[in-house]
This record gives structure tokens, sequence and C-alpha cells, in this order.
């Protein structure tokens, strides 16, 4: 999976504010309670973006039926690779070789991208013949311009990882007359694979003694940050462990790194130890670098390595060698199945939606109400969370059917329903596609009356049934509900349970906050903070499967409210898989 863990300790969406940390892991902040501390650190690694699935993909192209452009033999092919911004703008992000006189070439050059899950990945393929007297200078060095354009296809990533062959097959389009035309010159055939190292996965235990005391009333509270180095020399944060409190002498629970994270075992790693702090200025007790074939050796050998930190007298900058010392207590390299392993081998994301028709939304007909259809065509927030969401989910869902439901509101005729369906069918809820869902959304509005109150049960029992279902008739299938509300929880007792018993499923729940309210009661749901729900009958949750993300805070920030709820989706996914020993289909 894309980034290290350690031991249970989740994520953190307090903290705020804090001071420079050693120049390494400046902006956390934390409060007084033991849980605080580690919500701080891992605080960071989201603030980071390193808190969804990132994985190494290599693209593998090939072309057939190429235009001819050459005149005594034919064309020399070249394909250029670009992500396309959300501004629209192309970003290069590799090209193949040049295939001398082929109209059906098969590229050698494989092409890196960095998959995002929670991230929609646009590509786009260009093809060119390369003209003969640019046929020594090396493909880097080649302006596209000056080549014969032979066509252009285009895909998202998704939708190549999620076909059972890994391969999608495009048609190319040539610019005509001032724009692309529809045109079929030839197919693309895009093939994907994921990078070794995205699957090899090391553990490690670590162990300090003689800790350097950096409080005055008590021991130290020490914390591990490891981190590599990018090429502009600056260190990234890749992993960190749990804060230990009051002790010198501190062993932590297994870190997990990913290969694909470091490059290489001969690549160094700075391991850097702090003393956590409240305010957020985390004193530095001391650091080491090591590679993870030294690390490896340091385990083999069972010695430890001296902490040192950085000095200066006068000009001269040296490293002071410290009392203390790290030991890898644990060194273990293994394979693992990822999470594309499972939708390679046909495993499938369910979409489903279940939207707030409480009366607290205001009348539908008036511009301030959250439910307000604005001629212009400018989606409101339940139409942005549906669409947004939507966008990134659509494609692991191979039939595109998905049960949508509106809870909160008097359809004609009836009593307040909790969970009806949107489509206004009295059997069936799946509508057709993410505009089926917006369809259906609209009727509704002309064919309910909002009432309330706002209870979230009835929508996830029901949703936790036709997960049970798949069960039963053996479907690998994982199921997503996305609820998208305005207020307060009315059944909060009631939401728990349902939670609790549905953590057994293969199901996670997504929550979106619209408009104004207070939902600090909505957080209680969202064991970022590491408590699990428990229910009225004292049974605590098997895993976390709540997302919870106000939309206004996330649209005031630069995490998109796409990335915010569905980067811990992944995770959910394989520790369902995991706990269970569900093995990919292939």
């Amino acid at each position: 999976m894309g980034n290290c863990c350690s031991g249970d300790v989740g994520g953190g969406q307090q903290a705020v504010g804090g001071g420079g940390m050693g120049g390494t892991a400046s902006g956390l902040a934390g409060g007084s309670k033991n849980t605080d501390a580690n919500e701080a650190i891992d605080h960071l690694l989201k603030s980071r973006g390193l808190g969804g699935l990132h994985s190494q993909i290599e693209l593998s192209l090939s072309a057939s039926n190429l235009r001819d452009r050459d005149v005594l033999s034919k064309s020399d092919p070249m394909a250029v690779v670009y992500a396309k911004r959300r501004d629209g703008q192309l970003e290069e992000i590799g090209r193949t070789e040049v295939v001398l006189n082929s109209l059906n070439p098969v590229w050698i050059a494989k092409i890196t991208v960095n998959y995002q899950f929670e991230v929609v990945q646009p590509l786009v393929f260009q093809v060119y013949d390369i003209d003969s007297q640019f046929h020594n200078v090396p493909e880097k060095m080649l302006k596209v311009e000056e080549q014969q354009f032979l066509g252009e296809a285009s895909c998202l990533l998704s939708e190549v990882l999620t076909k059972n062959t890994r391969s999608l097959s495009l048609n190319l389009v040539r610019r005509e007359y001032g724009g692309i035309q529809p045109r079929k010159l030839s197919e693309l055939t895009v093939r994907a694979e994921e990078c070794v190292g995205s699957k090899t996965i090391i553990e490690m235990v670590f162990r300090c003694s003689d800790l350097e005391n950096k409080d005055l009333f008590s021991k130290s509270d020490p914390f591990l940050l490891i981190s590599r180095a990018a090429e502009s020399g600056a260190p990234i944060p890749i992993c960190k462990t749990e804060v230990r409190k009051n002790d010198l002498n501190p062993t932590w629970k297994p870190v997990i790194l990913n290969m694909q994270q470091i490059g290489s075992k001969e690549n160094p790693l700075t391991i850097e130890c702090f003393n956590f702090n409240s305010s957020g200025k985390h004193d530095l007790i001391g650091k080491v670098v090591k590679s993870l074939a030294e690390l490896e050796k340091l385990h083999l050998e069972l010695r430890g390595e001296n902490f040192f930190v950085p000095t200066v007298v006068g000009h001269d900058h040296h490293n002071k060698i410290l009392k203390g010392q790290i030991f890898v207590e644990k060194f273990f390299e293994s394979k693992r199945q990822t999470f594309l392993d499972y939708i390679a081998g046909g495993c499938e994301l369910n979409f489903m939606v279940a939207i707030d028709f409480t009366a607290s939304n205001g009348n539908p007909r008036l511009p301030d109400s959250l439910h307000y259809i604005d001629p212009s065509g400018r989606p409101n927030a339940y139409q942005r969370a549906i669409l947004e969401v939507g966008e990134v989910l659509q494609f692991y869902d191979s039939d595109k059917h998905f049960p949508a439901w509106g809870f909160g509101a008097r359809p004609i005729d009836g009593p307040v329903s909790h969970c009806f369906n949107l489509n206004g069918s009295t059997g069936h809820p799946e509508v057709e596609g993410i505009q089926g869902i917006m369809s259906a959304y609209m009727s509704a509005l002309h064919n309910v009356s909002l009432a309330g109150p706002t209870l979230f049960g009835p929508v996830i029992n029901t949703a936790a049934l036709i997960a049970s279902q798949s069960l039963v008739n053996n479907q690998q299938k994982y199921f997503v509900l996305l609820i998208i509300t305005d207020g307060v929880i009315t059944d909060l007792q009631e939401t728990k349970d349902a939670v609790v018993k549905a953590s057994d499923l293969p199901l996670s729940i997504l929550i979106v906050g619209v408009g104004g309210a207070d939902f600090k009661e909505m957080e209680v749901l969202d064991a970022d903070k590491g408590e699990r729900l428990e229910s009225s009958t004292g049974r605590v949750a098997t895993r976390d499967i709540v997302q919870f993300v106000p939309m206004r805070d996330v649209h005031s920030s630069e995490i998109s409210v796409v990335q915010s709820l569905l980067a811990e989706l992944p995770g959910q996914f394989m520790s369902y898989m995991r706990t269970r020993n569900i093995q990919p289909l292939c």
C-alpha cells in the first residue's frame, strides 16, 4: 500500500498551528491528552498529502495501423504521455523511444505514473512520426512541434487499472481543420502494471537506549520520524512511530514502509528522534542517516548506532555524537497483495448514495436553500459531492448501477420516510450512472416534501443488508455508501449501533457535511482519533469504516473534498480483506 503505518494509530484531524521541528516537520501541534500527541504526528503526514494510496504504475504502449507519413519508407513513431491538469494544461510525464519504419510499433520504454486512488488522473497520449534528420537526437531532446503528428488518444488511469487485463485500446484521432476530428486513424493500446516496489514491504521495530532527557519534571516523550531526500535535497517525511510517554529507553510498535517510497535499499534515510511537545515545538533528541541495507545489517549484527546532533563551531559544521543509540529489533521484508491486485482480480467497489431531504436545508425553490437548483447550471453542494466522489468511484463499479436513497422527507401522500428510493421506484433503488443519480435527485425535489428529523440508522442498515447479501452469494464486492447531510444526527446511538454492526461487512461510509451546521457530534462516528465506536450493548466496532468531512473545511483549503473523503478508503478495504484472509481472485 502507499504509505507506512505504525500499529493501530489513527489519523488526527485536530492538529493545528504549531512551530518548527528541526527544519523537517514544521506545523505540528497537539493537545495534552495522550491521544493528541499521536494525532499531531499523524497530521504531519496527512498535511503533506501522504495519507492516501500512492502506487507506482508502469505503462507499456503499442499501436496498430498508424498512418504512413513517409514517402520512401514507413513512419518512425514515438509516443509522448501527458498528465492533464485540472486547468486543462498538459504536463509531460514521459516518452517512448523511436521505432524505425513501423506502422504497428511495440515500444519497449515504460512510462512510470504515480497512481493516486483518491484523485481523477486524466492521461493524454500523442504519437509522432520522427523525421529522419532527428534520428540521432536523444528522444528527450526532440521538439514534438517539429515532427509529423499521427494522432492523439486520452483516458483516465483508473479506466486502465480496473480492466481485468489491465489493458485498454483507444482510438487515435488527428487534428484537422483547427480541431480534433473523430476520424479513426489507428489504435493505441495501453497496458498497466504495478511496480514490484509497490508490493515490497519492509517491517521494522525500533528500540532506543539512553536517550537524552529533554523535560524538566519528567522523562522525554520520544517519537521517530523517518524521511527520505527529495531531488532538491529537502527531506520528505514518509513514516513515523507513535509517541512513547515518559520513556528514555523506548521500543515502538512496528513501522511498515513500502519499497516504492524509498526507491532502493541503498538510498539513505534520515531517522530523527524527537521529544514531543504539545506546543508543536518538538525537541530534536538526535538523528542517524542509514539506508535500509545498513539498517538490516544493524539488525543482523545485533548492534546499535549512536545518534548525533548537528552543531556549529565558528564557521564549521560538526556532528556531535551522543550516548543514545538506536537498535533495529526486527527487520522483515515481504511481498503483499495490494489494493490493485484485488481490483485486477475482479473485485468491485459498489457506489451507493443517501441524500438528506430534511427541512433544515431550506425551501428548494429559494436561492438560499442548500437544495436550490441554479438555472445557470452551477451545482449546489449536494450535486458537487455526488459528482466529485462519483467521478472517482464509477470506474470501479462495472455495471454502474448505483443504489440511491433519500431520507427525512415525506413522499407524496405518504408518511415521513427515512430511507426512500430516490428514483421513486417501490422495489429497485438503482439508477444508471452518475447522471442517473443527478436526475433522480432533481426529480425527487419536486416529488417530496422536506421534513425531518435527521436519521442515519435506516439508510446505513439498508446499505449493510445489501453488503451482507453479497457475502451470502460469495461475491467479491466492497460497498461504499456516500451520505450527504446538512444537520446534526438525531439518532446518534442508533447510528452508532448500525455502524458497529456494519463494521463486520465489506462496507465503508463516507459522510459529507454541507452548510453551516455544527457537525461536532458527526465527528464521533469518524474513528480517526483511535477510539473505536461502541454500541448500546457494549460491542466495539471491529474496524473504522466511517470518514467524515465538512465541505466548508475542504473547500477552504488546498485539499479537495474527494481527496479528504477517499484517502482512507483503500486502507479500510485492505483492512477488511486481510483480517478475513480474503485473497484476490487471480
